[in-house]
């Protein structure tokens, strides 16, 4: 899995500031063609959810291979397996991106990312940091089922389904629905991603602001248990202006983040609308 640093300065010796320059570029271009690589490797393992996959971490990962190697990866693979977990991603699908990535290294002639991902050829070491890195969140989230999201803020998606618990066992589940706000990051990678969130909960603070459960249920949505009532539509309207204006702020958001705020009524049994979180978190 290992493969040798790139970025290594060239031209001549009189000329420092334009090698760093072309050596810069070269760097960047040799990241930008791993994750896109890793990226295309995954998606034909199985990743269900291609919007989900880009996260900062994985920049930091690619980063780190391509300066170091993927001796020099193992701090990287422990942070985007806290990620992963963090995200709602299971360790089976981690593994399999964690493979993905090695079988890229592995055949570097593959240069379009179709290759043949398999955890059990990927060094146990990379496994293990990676496995015992997501095993810690998803224990951590087992443990505090009402945590808050350090990101945006917002109660987390099992502080929902606690919420709706509560719902159901007071008969009151057709007086509610869940508002959702998905966003569609495809194009957005890095730490705009997160931005994105962090303005997309500010945006529902702020409408619905008279006492309502919202959390965050996904890398690229948000939920709101809202009641079924004569001003349900008009606060769907002002959460939707709220967000393009936030969005509209930066622009590396502005033309990609496309927000999509939509009201589903919540099935007849609290099983399936823990479901049905599970299914909007990656619509």
């Amino acid at each position: 899995m290992d493969v040798p640093a790139t970025g290594a300065r060239f031209g001549s010796a009189g000329d420092s500031s334009g090698d760093e320059t072309r050596a810069r570029f070269e760097r960047d271009r040799h990241l930008r063609a791993l994750r896109a690589r890793w990226r295309t490797a995954s998606l034909a393992a199985g990743w269900r959810f291609p919007s989900d996959w880009a996260l900062p971490e994985v920049d930091a990962v690619c980063a780190a291979v391509v300066r170091h190697g993927s001796t020099g990866a193992e701090n990287a693979l422990a942070g985007l397996g806290r990620a992963r977990a963090a995200a709602g991603a299971g360790l089976s699908e981690t593994l399999s991106d964690l493979a993905a990535l090695h079988a890229v290294l592995a055949d570097p002639h593959a240069v379009d990312g179709f290759v043949a991902p398999d955890v059990d050829a990927t060094p146990a070491r990379l496994l293990r940091v990676t496995a015992l890195a997501w095993a810690d969140v998803a224990t951590d989230q087992l443990v505090h089922t009402e945590v808050t999201d350090p990101l945006t803020g917002l109660p987390s998606a099992a502080y929902l389904r606690t919420r709706l618990g509560e719902i159901y066992r007071g008969g009151v589940n057709e007086a509610n629905v869940l508002l959702t706000v998905s966003l569609d990051l495809t194009a957005v990678s890095g730490w705009p991603r997160l931005t994105a969130m962090i303005l997309a909960a500010d945006a529902v603070r702020a409408v619905f602001d008279t006492g309502e459960c919202y959390a965050t249920i996904g890398p690229s949505a948000v939920a709101v248990l809202a009641e079924r009532n004569e001003r349900l539509a008009t606060r769907g309207v002002a959460l939707r202006r709220a967000l393009n204006e936030r969005l509209s702020v930066d622009p590396q958001l502005r033309d990609v983040a496309r927000p999509l705020v939509s009201a589903v009524r919540l099935p007849g049994t609290h099983d399936r609308a823990c479901e049905l979180l599970t299914e909007l978190a990656h619509s």
